[in-house]
């Protein structure tokens, strides 16, 4: 998933100022509640940051994550929907009150390991994943503002649940949708989703971008020697080539807004030896639940025409799927009037030093540092743009959702990069983790304690989301999420990532830990190797 202000198509421009006023009443108790426990946000965005965990085998974040919210009185549910690292973490008071969820996404991405800190690239271990995409903030943001208004509901006798959960594999979108057929959300009244952005913003209605289908296709052939006797062979890779050419010469045809990619799993063994397995990994994207189901019919076409062409046999496995997202108007309104009371972080001089060294490294077109203005709050767009996915858009589509996007990395980044990593772990994470937990915090005090919005937002729901368009779930009872996914390289790189875990009882932050000055703003020129001794 790419930073939020693409995903909700919200427009970089000016609608407040950086410098909000003071908050007053319960929410300003709950802005100090979280302003109190910014330390423990720094810590659990660094904690999770060097966990540099892949998507499904986030073992490390999840146990963290859940002793820490049992010791905070919550009531934990491992191993949701068959998810090794899923849970459910749940706190009540009183009877008879709103159930609110949070949810932020805690995986990382492949071969995006990067120390933080320094703006050029240096992996902390060579070839290892890490969080190029900056979801080890997002727990941060939810866990503060949880206890800030925990904290408050038992003081102020204000019934209601708060419901904490991961998103699983996001970056294999692979984990959400699983829950939402397993029915965790049944109860639940409303959903708060978070995610890294370089900006404060939410929105409303349907933002750019797409839903999916993610499967991989099997194609069982037959084995013979490459060069002795290949006409005995049935080459299960030569029908993985004609699927891939055959979708290729078709994308011609389709819609501009699809998208689709593919990689090839299994290739065979070696080249001498007839292939008699062979896998190929597709994403068919589109902007709705047709086309979605259109293109992923026209993909199982053209595999059984090429297991056809080469008398292979095909398989196929549906490993995640992604709904369109469709965003809850009245609670955007809420969130944004919150927004707009807690307004952006005052970056330091550093910090806008450092963010602009970074954009430079990466050739960024604008070099412009931090965000100055909020983006503003807009209608969708009438024709929303193509673009990426996220399985927040299952949930959407059985609770009144929104997405609350918070200012902790740096703008004009590619995503899915390790420069993405660079800001995660400093100061500007720290700031915008704060930030977003203020709003989150003063968000789910609007609906605790206003029945109106609650309302409103299930009238959103069910007569203008959901008046013609009800959720076509693509996951079937017998699917089943694709655990072992990503198992063979976290046991590659665990042992020696663990050497770099943050450690919070002997160290401020995770850049002291490592030794790196903040704002470090250029790479060391390398030391000159003194000159050969003369005979």
């Amino acid at each position: 998933m790419k930073m939020i202000s693409l995903l909700l198509g919200t427009a970089l421009a000016a609608a407040a100022p950086v410098a909000a006023a003071p908050i007053g009443g319960l929410k300003g108790r709950a802005v100090a509640g979280v302003e109190a426990r910014a330390k423990l946000a720094q810590e659990i965005n660094d904690s999770i940051f060097s966990f540099s965990e892949l998507g499904f085998q986030e073992v490390e974040t999840s146990r963290y994550l859940t002793d820490l919210l049992e010791k905070n009185g919550f009531t934990v549910e491992r191993g949701t929907s068959g998810l090794p690292t899923g849970w459910v973490a749940r706190w009540s008071h009183g009877s008879g009150g709103p159930v609110i969820a949070l949810g932020s996404d805690i995986d990382g991405i492949p071969k995006a390991s990067q120390k933080p800190g320094i703006p050029w690239r240096e992996p902390m271990v060579e070839g290892a994943p890490g969080h190029g995409e900056g979801h080890n903030s997002g727990q941060a943001v939810n866990v503060v503002a949880a206890l800030a208004v925990k904290e408050l509901m038992e003081r102020e006798n204000i019934a209601g649940t708060l419901m904490l959960w991961p998103g699983v594999a996001e970056e294999l979108v692979s984990g959400k949708a699983f829950m939402v057929r397993d029915g965790v959300f049944k109860d639940v009244d409303d959903v708060i989703f978070t995610h890294v952005s370089n900006n404060l913003g939410t929105a409303w209605g349907t933002p750019s971008g797409t839903g999916l289908v993610s499967v991989e296709y099997s194609f069982a052939g037959e084995s013979a020697h490459s060069a002795g006797a290949p006409w005995r062979g049935k080459s299960a890779l030569d029908a993985v080539e004609l699927m891939n050419m055959g979708w290729n010469m078709r994308r011609e045809h389709l819609r501009p807004e699809q998208r689709s990619h593919y990689v090839i799993t299994d290739g065979g063994d070696q080249p001498n030896v007839v292939p008699s397995r062979a896998s190929v990994w597709y994403y068919f994207r589109e902007q709705d639940f047709k086309g979605i189901a259109r293109n992923f019919a026209l993909g199982n076409k053209i595999a059984d025409a090429a297991a056809a062409m080469t008398d292979t046999v095909v398989t196929r496995r549906i490993l995640g799927t992604a709904a369109p997202r469709h965003f809850n108007k009245p609670m955007a309104e809420a969130a944004y009037a919150n927004i707009k009371a807690v307004g952006l972080p005052t970056w330091s001089d550093d910090e806008q030093a450092f963010a602009k060294a970074v954009q430079k490294s990466v050739g960024a077109d604008k070099q412009e540092g931090l965000a100055k203005e909020l983006d503003k709050f807009e209608p969708p767009l009438a024709e929303p743009k193509s673009g990426g996915s996220d399985d927040i858009g299952d949930v959407s589509w059985v609770v009144p959702t929104i997405t609350i996007g918070y200012p902790s990395n740096i703008p004009e980044l590619p995503g899915h990069n390790w420069s993405n990593a660079i800001a995660m772990a400093t100061p500007i994470a720290h700031k915008g983790v704060v930030a977003g937990s203020k709003v989150v915090a003063m968000t789910i005090l609007d609906l605790l304690t206003k029945p109106k919005l609650r309302q409103a937002a299930k009238d959103y729901f069910t007569n203008v989301q959901t008046k013609d368009q009800k959720y076509e779930p693509m996951l079937s009872a017998a699917d089943r999420p694709p655990i072992e996914i990503n198992r063979e390289i976290m046991a590659r790189y665990k042992p020696e990532l663990s050497r770099y875990y943050y450690d919070p009882a002997r160290y401020p932050t995770y850049l002291d830990q490592l030794g790196i000055k903040f704002p470090t703003l250029e790479k060391p020129a390398a030391p000159t190797a003194p000159a050969a001794k003369g005979d």
